[in-house]
């Protein structure tokens, strides 16, 4: 306040009280795909192009590659935000993954997946649903993992060479993380550019799913069991049933696979990531630990650099916790709650700057096994005498 001289009134504005906390944009997809015959302009090559239109978007895409294939099958399920980084195809294998993987060159540009780390700056948007359908070789999938530890985003991969569910167990084994989902197999559908049913990765579908649910249901509900549309049948043998565990659906389910099956339409059965962490055994506990982490982050830039009285610290615990009752009410968490530790905030800490907020939440379980338990009795004749009218 400036002490030059006055005589009259002043009026100064002090913009205390909570802020209103947004919970940030969870559909966002982030796709990694090849097309020779895309349209340059809307698809460059190794660059991240926003597609706020996933169905229109699909008649710049080409016919050859798995850009089209895999945007279908995503709009198929929902029309929402997509983050594309059309990589250069390759023949040999070993090359083709180097592509999708990508790198920073000399020059300082990101390549392949690497350019979806691009995306919040360039676009504006950060990918929180990434994937490589078609594309998602190990080494690719252990990248993709990589990548979305950097964003906190939910990757989905595909089996890659997986031919039996051995063989799938196998190979879910070489991930620890728990931004990773593993599908097998994939789903089949009508291509109308050949006019004959093809496989389409499931990995497509899962990240066009993901993101419907999102918009329709909620993040704290995993991608399992919700109907899929636009597909026509399963490309491998799976046994399925409800009540019986001793099936391949629950063997692969027991080991942290997501699986497909036929029931009332076409499903993805199982909701486990590929944590080590037993903290974070289903996707919904991870997505609800990203997308908490970065709404409390984001929300709170107005703070920073401000003077750290007793009145700031107190306006972004009430903002904290009327957003966590605000989820709460909604069900998208159990509880949660925030609180200002004096131990951890020394003398020491505070008049250098820093400060500790602490916050804690519990996610949504989701009901993965039911048990109903069924009873004969004969209680229910002792009134029979009762119920003879005549």
């Amino acid at each position: 306040m400036s002490d030059t001289y006055h005589h009259g009134l002043r009026v100064l504005e002090f913009n205390g009280g909570s802020r209103p906390i947004r919970t940030i944009a969870t559909a966002v997809q982030g796709l990694i795909a090849t097309a020779e015959d895309a349209d340059e302009k809307t698809f460059p090559l190794n660059t991240p192009v926003l597609i706020t239109n996933t169905q229109a978007a699909v008649a710049k895409a080409g016919t050859q590659g798995t850009l089209k294939i895999a945007l279908q099958a995503m709009a198929n399920q929902a029309n929402s935000i997509c983050v594309v980084v059309r990589v250069a195809t390759a023949i040999d294998e070993a090359a083709q993954t180097a592509n999708v993987i990508g790198s920073v060159d000399a020059t300082g540009k990101y390549t392949g997946a690497k350019a979806l780390l691009l995306a919040k700056s360039k676009l504006g948007v950060q990918p929180r649903i990434i994937g490589a359908p078609g594309l998602d070789t190990q080494a690719v999938a252990t990248e993709l993992g990589v990548i979305a530890q950097k964003l906190r985003a939910f990757t989905y991969v595909y089996a890659w060479g997986c031919k039996t569910k051995e063989e799938v167990v196998a190979y879910r084994d070489a991930f620890a993380a728990r931004e990773i989902m593993v599908i097998w197999p994939n789903f089949i559908a009508f291509n109308t550019d050949t006019a004959k049913a093809e496989t389409v990765p499931a990995v497509a579908v899962a990240m066009g799913l993901r993101a419907k649910i999102d918009n329709d249901v909620g993040w704290h509900k995993t991608l399992s069991n919700m109907a899929v549309n636009g597909v026509t049948g399963i490309d491998a043998d799976v046994t399925w049933d409800l009540q019986d565990p001793a099936t391949d659906a629950g063997y692969l389910n027991s080991n942290q696979i997501t699986t497909l099956i036929q029931h009332n339409g076409f499903r993805f059965w199982g909701s486990r990531t590929c944590s080590d962490d037993p903290l974070f055994p289903f996707e919904n506990y991870t997505r609800t630990a990203q997308i908490m982490a970065d709404t409390i982050a984001e929300s709170h830039m107005w703070a920073i650099d401000k003077p750290m009285h007793g009145s700031l610290v107190n306006d972004m615990l009430e903002g904290i916790k009327a957003k966590q009752r605000e989820w709460t009410r909604l069900g998208y968490l159990m509880g949660g709650d925030a609180w200002y530790d004096p131990e951890l905030n020394s003398k020491n800490t505070l008049k250098v700057g820093k400060l500790y907020i602490d916050f804690d939440y519990t996610p949504v379980p989701p009901l993965e096994d039911l048990t109903f338990r069924q009873r004969i009795t004969d209680d229910y004749l002792v009134d029979f005498p009762s119920t003879i009218t005549a």
